[in-house]
């Protein structure tokens, strides 16, 4: 009997395509025991915006019974479009303790965003005598309370959400721990688009989402022996290639953006780290090897605890990466 089965914390990303999960092994969050995934119906979600909500509190409500996660602690990921990171200053003189109320009481005054009543977090990047720097992540309160609430109606408790670069983040330094003074690129890439981030100093500097257009008819999703499902795209490779020059053009100008205006060509990016659930990952790393004279790294496989030769498919590295943050 295993008597600590019930708590071990669930790692759920939901996706516009599909929900997925990663169970780890106790005190080696970097050893994978269970994942699943269910593939959702085009339209459900787009661009992280529940349109359906009915249908996919029908869905979710079927994998954690079929998955067995019923009265689990989850952590959960933020879609990357509600997320809004800047840098702030606030008074040194005010404590660690009250920097929460702080940043509350500004909103609006010396703090902007681009939303009403939003939820934070922040990381303390420095300090003098006279201020603080914080980095604060941001979002719609709305937005992050739609999926909390989701979540504890399918009877999961929610501990934790996060965002995917910090979760890719965390997983790429467990695997490759980042050298000297790097100044590192990472994109990750879906159907739908792609999520770009450059951290400096270990620390998202900023992030920037390029959405593309989903068509599911295109696309002919299939079981593989493993049970995980497969994706093959079935249209125009050159209206797909298209529409990935788009995303490659945007990276190009946001490395251009950080060498020349943020850094007056005294810093650049070194290293770029590609990621995701995109079919075609391995083709898209290949044109990128090919357009950047950068280090360019795809994150590698990764052995399961399922028995001699089990991988954890790429399309769950995210859901790891949030087994790692501590709560």
């Amino acid at each position: 009997m295993v008597l600590f089965s019930s708590n071990r914390v669930v790692n759920l990303v939901i996706t516009d395509q599909a929900i997925r999960y990663v169970e780890v092994k106790p005190n080696d969050p970097l050893i994978p025991l269970k994942w699943k995934e269910r593939i959702l119906p085009t339209g459900i979600i787009k661009d992280g915006k529940i349109f359906d909500h009915n249908s996919l509190s029908i869905i979710l409500d079927e994998c954690v019974s079929e998955w067995k996660l019923k009265k689990r602690k989850v952590r959960f990921i933020v879609p990357d479009t509600f997320i809004n990171i800047r840098k702030v200053s606030i008074p040194a003189d005010i404590r660690d303790d009250e920097i929460t109320g702080y940043l509350y009481l500004e909103l609006g005054s010396t703090i902007h965003l681009p939303f009403d009543e939003p939820v934070f977090d922040y990381y303390i990047l420095g300090q003098d005598v006279e201020k603080k720097e914080l980095l604060i992540f941001a979002s719609q309160e709305e937005n992050v309370s739609e999926y909390a609430n989701l979540l504890s109606s399918a009877r999961l408790r929610p501990i934790a959400a996060d965002i995917s670069p910090l979760s890719l983040y965390r997983l790429y330094y467990y695997l490759d721990s980042p050298s000297e003074n790097e100044h590192l690129l990472m994109v990750q890439f879906d159907i739908s688009g792609a999520n770009i981030c450059i951290f400096e100093d270990q620390v998202p500097f900023f992030m920037h989402h390029v959405g593309i257009e989903y068509d599911s008819s295109l696309w002919e999703t299939s079981t593989k022996r493993s049970g995980q499902f497969e994706m093959t795209f079935k249209g125009d490779i050159t209206q797909m290639n298209l529409q990935l020059e788009d995303i490659y053009k945007e990276i190009n100008r946001l490395m251009d953006f950080y060498r020349y205006s943020v850094h007056q060509g005294k810093k650049e990016v070194n290293k770029i780290v590609v990621t995701g659930d995109h079919p075609l990952l391995i083709n898209i790393v290949k044109e990128m090897e090919s357009r950047y004279d950068v280090t360019l790294k795809l994150l590698p496989e990764l052995p399961g605890a399922l028995g001699k030769g089990s991988l954890l498919p790429r399309s769950f590295y995210l859901a790891l990466g949030l087994a790692l943050k501590e709560v």
